[in-house]
């Protein structure tokens, strides 16, 4: 059987996330399919795996198509699972993608955006969108997340949000409303109670009404859609001397300052909905800066025993 049918009934196989359905069809259309699509499964090898890696490696985000190291990466794991599913229905003996870390991203670490900055940027954008600034920060809630959110999973008492669904926008048609991406992304949180006034305000002047109203509506009562709240968000990160800044950064800072908290990596990975160890522990960076300051006060200590000696 050729690569090109087969991944096309692993696909219709596949009961997908819509974002996800949308990077496969992508991944295959541009990386995959062209290299292996009439090639026949029994016939792609290690070699001819490793070949067709080194090629869009080498050919660099300046190509005519660019094909950076992190598009590779998610390619190539695309691939071992197609590849993984054929050995399973017994059409190929072995998975040929064996190259160690060649599923691994090394993405560019995004920058923290001071807290000070993040003040900034919420006292900057429009005051109906200050109150998603914040729950994004210290609630570390995806934008999604935050656009699917109603009133009945926002509890002011006990200062907890429940997530059970998502908006999404895929690149074609219109909002979607989805369960969360994985099992861990169903979950309850804690927000800082200092956030009550603030959430309390906003729900009174612009939230939905009824118990199930959306918490974040456009101000004809749309609902929130990241092409157009991205232009929102520009202009507001630029005032505030960020230009470069993505909204994402903002649950980034979050994760980052609840790491510096001492919170675990279990912890981290229950709060921000991370199934894997691996996402999490991207947050607890910041605890460098922290074991510095460990490593300092044992050396004011290491000179404070070595002059008592003398």
């Amino acid at each position: 059987m050729e690569f090109g049918t087969y991944a096309e009934q692993w696909m219709k196989d596949r009961v997908l996330k819509t974002r996800t359905r949308e990077l496969y069809d992508g991944l295959l259309r541009n990386h995959l399919l062209p290299a292996f699509g009439t090639e026949q499964l029994a016939r792609i090898t290690l070699a001819s795996i490793r070949r067709w890696r080194k090629e869009r490696l080498d050919a660099g985000p300046l190509a005519a198509r660019p094909f950076g190291p992190v598009t590779v990466a998610k390619a190539y794991r695309l691939l071992h699972a197609i590849m993984e599913t054929a050995v399973d229905d017994e059409l190929i003996r072995r998975n040929p993608c064996r190259i160690d870390g060649a599923g691994q991203e090394d993405s560019e670490e995004r920058e923290v955006i001071p807290l000070p900055v993040v003040f900034d940027i919420a006292a900057k954008i429009p005051a109906r969108w200050r109150a998603l600034v914040l729950l994004a920060t210290f609630a570390q809630m995806r934008f999604g997340e935050l656009a699917g959110l109603t009133r009945d999973r926002l509890d002011l008492d006990h200062c907890e949000i429940r997530i059970t669904k998502a908006l999404v926008q895929p690149d074609k048609g219109g909002l979607i409303e989805e369960s969360p991406k994985s099992r861990a992304g169903k979950r309850g949180l804690s927000f800082p109670a200092e956030l009550v006034p603030e959430l309390r305000n906003h729900l009174d002047r612009y939230a939905a009404p009824g118990r199930r109203g959306l918490v974040f509506v456009g101000p004809k009562g749309g609902r929130l859609r990241r092409s157009n709240f991205n232009k929102i968000w520009s202009r507001a990160a630029a005032a505030a001397g960020v230009p470069d800044a993505h909204f994402h950064d903002l649950r980034h800072t979050g994760g980052t300052l609840a790491a510096t908290t001492g919170a675990t990596t279990k912890e981290l990975m229950a709060r921000l909905g991370h199934s894997s160890p691996r996402a999490a522990m991207i947050y607890q960076h910041a605890t460098r800066d922290r074991d510095k300051s460990i490593a300092a006060a044992l050396g004011k200590l290491l000179d404070a025993t070595r002059d008592g000696s003398k």
